[in-house]
């Protein structure tokens, strides 16, 4: 018969309890549980501080979290006041300097830990290795003789098959050496990454992207893809050195590897040690509330993912256990442990679901699955999402519909680019899209969990169980951690879909797509508009033909047509490269006009046509703003003398001024025309100047090339925009317009040039 012990809250009454990782999600429903169900315990927490936040201040904006609502209506105001100013907050960082610990501390309970399973090897060693060392020998500095729990995971036995024991790892990695060369991964990478032929292949990348927005964006651009191949280079360095040691992903390994620093570490300053194994912990089973969650884990990417209708098939054995456990057990597990005393040795507990309770890959599906046929998610104006049918084919197949599909979307991606600038077309891309991120997405969580969806592992829990059964049996209900009792339909139909799902139904509702607002506060606010393929339906090339042909006998319209067709595939090049050189090269063609009759054609003819290409909604949007007391302006890189018929609607009109001698345009510009960083660099002098407010200002326009422009106002608004300036607003989230361009079905044969 299993004697049964004392309450955990009496056991626990008293003591002094360090714990760290307080903000995360499990050590939150460990907080929560200490001050609900051990009032008597005296929670030391260390915290870091966050930008301008202290770490007493970040307690109390924990408090006010979902995890601590029971909590608050139990204690009420007064009684949270109380709360905060019994716990004890050292402001520091395990993965950092810690400050002196106190000596008469009685638990230690480690939580802090990098959760990803693939972060930079610097970064995962750096928290789950030299964190833990850091942490502990700040203990052994402080004197006393606190009992350590230590938490990891119950995948540090790595990849492996069969009965995995509640005991100590078999492995003599030397921990110190990995996580010396980890550190120092990082300076090596980084010296990697300048090499000239690396630096080259980054600029040539974003030239190709950026050109027409300027150097700047191109530098800052080629920059930042340096710092993701670093990066990058980071994350594959983790990967494989944790898989050639016989481990799943870096997580995993530095998670193996802070247990053996641990055991070390404790076994040198004579410290008790108990080791907490959880398997895959997510959302509450019950406490502090069912479904309580903090942040995505690991199934609720693949779970949303695959309500939408955007996973058809998975990798991974429909036979192999997923090992899951509700956080709320691993937090009762963990204090259970706490409870029991300092072990004589070092005590291992596996909790976890897959001995005495298995969830097959499939069954879990199946229940997922089940709900989503139950309770659809919706789509916009589209109804319910019917989600697909796993086979699971095996991982062979889905690599080769991965590569296939992979291909067939830079296929698209390619052809999409040279496309006319339709909605059309910018919906395609929108699809490209979708169906790139659906790639990614698969590829990644494959690569990330094939081997937590393909394991054939049992961890025993015999150990765990029997602590359980040595509570008390009030404390066997209150803190529940039998996996047995379980009901995984339930669990999964009933408490866990729907509380990651809620949030995702809720913003259906909402209308997703950002609105453009325009409050009547006026002061200091600027309204910046690009005029071409923005406010009107034209380019530079077809207004030079609507002046040069009407100028000319019709017999002579082919051979200037012809002129200016021949020459199109360089101006394209051109202005792909550089706006500034197209537009310097293009403007010569004026070279020998007479000033006052462009102005006469403009006037008597142009002006009328150019109205009438307007788009109606760009005229509202200009009128909306002046009527708000906004000041109007249009910035153009075409000619001045083309942008005079739209002056009664701006405030200000900057366009492109050409020199002239004799009456006669000279062909030569009388300054550089405002293009890509250049007209960003304008607005914001001219700010400046008038006081304005930029952050209060807005922006329209429609091509990549004003990228710069767009980014310098805190209210960017783009419209009809090219593929390019498309993919960059939906990124930001930036308001998209579709305003009918007068006149224009489509764009035309002439190459599309300036915006």
């Amino acid at each position: 018969m299993v004697e049964t012990a004392a309450p955990i809250s009496e056991r626990l009454a008293g003591k002094s309890v360090l714990v760290t990782g307080a903000t995360g999600f499990l050590g939150q429903a460990l907080l929560e549980r200490l001050l609900f169900d051990c009032p008597e315990t005296n929670p030391v927490l260390l915290v870091r501080p966050q930008w301008d936040t202290g770490g007493r201040e970040r307690v109390a904006d924990l408090l006010k979290r979902p995890a601590f609502e029971r909590l608050r209506e139990r204690e009420g105001e007064d009684g949270i006041q109380r709360i905060l100013e019994r716990i004890a907050v050292i402001e520091g960082d395990f993965t950092g300097e810690i400050p002196p610990l106190p000596s008469d501390l009685d638990l230690i309970v480690h939580c802090g830990a990098t959760v990803s399973f693939d972060p930079p090897i610097d970064e995962g060693f750096r928290t789950n290795v030299l964190g833990t060392e850091r942490l502990y020998s700040a203990v052994r500095e402080a004197g006393g003789h606190p009992h350590i729990v230590h938490t990891s995971t119950a995948y540090v036995a790595g990849m492996t098959k069969g009965v995995i024991p509640e005991g100590p790892l078999k492995h003599k990695i030397d921990w110190r050496a990995e996580m010396d060369f980890a550190v120092a991964a990082r300076g090596q990478a980084e010296t990697s990454s300048r090499r000239p032929e690396l630096l080259d292949s980054f600029m040539a990348k974003a030239k190709r992207e950026h050109s027409r927005a300027g150097p700047q964006a191109v530098a800052s651009d080629a920059e930042q893809r340096r710092r993701d191949w670093v990066t990058k280079r980071l994350v594959e360095y983790g990967r494989a050195r944790a898989q050639t040691m016989g481990w799943p992903d870096l997580y995993t390994f530095t998670k193996a590897l802070g247990e053996r620093c641990a055991e070390q570490l404790a076994a040198d300053g004579g410290l008790p040690l108990s080791i907490v194994r959880p398997s895959i912990i997510e959302s509450a089973y019950g406490v502090p509330f069912p479904g309580w969650i903090e942040g995505f884990k690991m199934a609720e990417p693949v779970i949303l993912a695959y309500g939408r209708g955007t996973i058809p098939e998975f990798p991974g054995i429909p036979e192999g256990i997923l090992d899951v456990i509700p956080v709320d057990f691993v937090v009762s597990a963990m204090l259970a442990v706490a409870a029991s005393g300092p072990p004589e040795k070092t005590a291992y507990y596996h909790v976890s679901s897959g001995e005495r309770n298995p969830l097959p890959f499939r069954d879990m599906y199946e229940h997922v699955r089940e709900y989503f046929q139950r309770d659809p998610l919706p789509q916009r104006n589209r109804g319910a999402i019917r989600v697909p049918e796993w086979k699971f084919p095996g991982v062979l197949r889905v690599e080769r519909m991965l590569r296939t599909g992979e291909r067939l979307v830079d296929v698209a991606d390619k052809a999409v680019q040279h496309l006319p600038r339709t909605k059309k077309v910018r919906d395609l891309a929108s699809k490209i899209d979708r169906d790139r991120g659906k790639l990614e997405f698969l590829r990644r969580y494959a690569d990330l969990y094939g081997a937590y969806t393909e394991a054939e592992v049992i961890y025993t829990d015999e150990r765990t169980l029997g602590l359980f059964q040595s509570l008390a049996p009030a404390d066997r209900e209150r803190f529940a951690f039998d996996s047995a009792a379980i009901d995984w339909r339930y669990y999964w139909q009933d408490v866990h879909c729907p509380a990651v799902t809620k949030s995702l139904r809720a913003s259906v509702k909402q209308h997703a797509v950002p609105r453009v607002k325009i409050p009547a506060d006026s002061e200091g606010v600027l309204a910046a508009f690009d005029m071409e393929g923005t406010i009107l339906a034209s380019n530079v090339v077809e207004t030079y033909l609507w002046i040069r042909l009407h100028d000319l006998p019709y017999e002579d319209w082919p051979e200037q047509m012809a002129s200016v067709a021949a020459k199109a595939p360089g101006y394209l090049i051109q202005d792909q490269r550089d706006r500034g050189e197209f537009l310097r090269t293009f403007y010569r063609r004026y070279e020998g006009a007479d000033v006052e009759n462009v102005k006469r054609l403009v006037q008597d003819f142009g002006a009328e046509l150019m109205l009438q290409r307007c788009s109606s909604q760009a005229i509202r949007r200009v009128r909306k703003h002046r009527a708000a007391g906004h000041r109007t302006i249009l910035i153009t890189a075409a000619l001045d003398v083309f942008a005079e018929p739209l002056r009664p609607l701006f405030d200000e009109i900057i366009a492109a001024e050409l020199g002239a001698e004799d009456g006669r345009y000279t062909g030569y510009l009388k300054s550089p025309p405002l293009v890509g960083e250049a007209r960003a660099a304008w607005l914001r002098r001219y700010a400046e100047a008038e006081g304005a407010n930029l952050k209060r200002s807005y922006c329209y326009a429609d091509s990549h090339s004003d990228l710069p422009l767009l980014r310098a106002v805190g209210n960017p608004v783009v419209v009809n925009p090219d593929v390019a300036l498309f993919r960059v607003a939906k990124r930001r989230r930036w308001p998209v317009e579709e305003w009918d361009l007068a006149g224009v079905t489509e764009r035309s044969w002439v190459p599309e040039m300036v915006r």
